[in-house]
């Protein structure tokens, strides 16, 4: 657990204040599949998923962890990777109520006023290899320390389930200490409008967001997550669902076995 709440990510930044937005939206209904693929606009070099089908949270869980095959010691380790406002947290959050004993942690906590995405080793080092050890862990990244924030990230030994949330959580040079990695696919537009409300939807969080997709983009093209998803959930879902319990996901982009470590 955070000592301190989750920061917005413009607060990595002196004098910038976000408060945080209110979830769009209200439960629906409905099930089944939805046979022609979402008109999405994506990113480079990102191709669209689908067919979408709804999905039980609990359903999609057990084929994203499994706890009960995790290697002795640590927990399942899952990165909830994509865009930046496209629902990534929404999702870990769901997860993290479906899964009993599990964590998440934000790579925006792991980055803060560090760097956009040269943050591999800070994750790697400061939280990867010690719950791969088994370890708890108690972190306090250089940017808490250089701008006096307080309190650390903290995970508990004994966890079934860690969640690593984030823009390149599963990035390549995180990958062997990631078991399974799922991408949440969103359409452009609807991410930033979400995106910039989050972040205070000010002239500056405007100027912000605009500042962070251009290293986004680039990261992201060079990076390609999606090939490395064992499932696709959509961010900008068509189809009505309950957003309580049920998620729209589609199958992977891509046939890939991941890297594992048992350490």
């Amino acid at each position: 657990m955070l000592e301190s709440a989750q920061p917005q990510r413009m607060a990595r930044w002196p004098g910038i204040n976000a408060a945080p937005a209110a979830r769009a939206g209200s439960p629906g209904c409905g099930d089944g599949y939805d046979e022609s693929w979402m008109q999405m606009k994506l990113g480079s070099g990102e191709p669209a998923a689908g067919p979408w089908q709804v999905m039980a949270v609990d359903a999609f869980a057990a084929l994203v962890v499994e706890v009960e095959g995790r290697p002795p010691r640590r927990p399942w380790v899952l990165a909830v990777d994509g865009r930046s406002g496209s629902g990534k947290s929404t999702l870990a959050a769901l997860l993290q109520r479906a899964v009993p004993a599990s964590a998440v942690v934000h790579t925006d906590d792991v980055a803060w006023h560090h760097s956009f995405f040269d943050w591999e080793a800070l994750l790697v080092e400061g939280i990867l290899k010690p719950v791969h050890a088994g370890e708890s862990v108690r972190y306090q990244p250089p940017g808490w320390c250089a701008q006096g924030r307080p309190g650390a990230i903290e995970l508990p030994a004994g966890l079934a389930l860690l969640i690593v949330e984030g823009v390149g959580a599963s990035r390549t040079e995180a990958m062997p200490w990631i078991d399974c990695a799922v991408w949440v696919q969103s359409d452009l537009d609807a991410a930033e409008r979400r995106g910039i409300a989050r972040d205070g939807g000010s002239e500056e969080a405007v100027r912000f967001w605009h500042e962070w997709m251009a290293a986004e983009v680039a990261f992201l093209a060079r990076q390609r997550p999606w090939d490395r998803a064992r499932l696709i959930v959509s961010g900008s879902p068509q189809l009505p669902h309950n957003r309580e319990t049920e998620l729209v996901v589609a199958p992977a982009l891509q046939k890939t076995t991941l890297p594992r470590t048992n350490l």
